[in-house]
């Protein structure tokens, strides 16, 4: 078991930046790929950013690409999201998200491959 806790969000006006925190706990960080995604009022969660257990590969949804960057902290059990030229349709609660895998490359981008999620953080970019 792993227990996620997701912090940073907020308002932000368009253009802004916030950086959110995925803090975990429970069986060894390391060894999880890890994902964000988000999901806006009436639509379905959709898939953010990926980063493998080693830090070596990442992934990006085309909308994010070149203005978000998913890094983490192994020693810190923390994955974190940087966000930049934040724009209204980002808007959104962020869910940040574990898999246990053996192969430190591997990452993952569809909802159904992830076994633990967070709560939840909103993020909401004013116009």
């Amino acid at each position: 078991q792993v227990q996620l806790v997701e912090s940073g969000g907020g308002l932000v006006q368009a253009g802004g930046s916030l950086r959110l925190s995925c803090a975990a706990s429970g069986r060894t960080f390391s060894t999880f790929a890890m994902g964000w995604f988000r999901q806006a009022p009436g639509k379905e969660r959709e898939f953010v950013a990926a980063i493998s257990w080693s830090g070596a590969n990442t992934a990006y949804a085309d909308s994010v690409k070149g203005r978000f960057t998913i890094s983490r902290d192994n020693a810190k059990n923390t994955v974190y999201l940087q966000m930049n030229s934040l724009e209204p349709e980002d808007t959104a609660v962020y869910y940040c998200a574990a898999y246990y895998e053996r192969d430190s490359g591997a990452y993952y981008t569809k909802v159904y491959e992830y076994d633990y999620w967070g709560q939840g953080t909103q993020v909401t970019v004013s116009s």
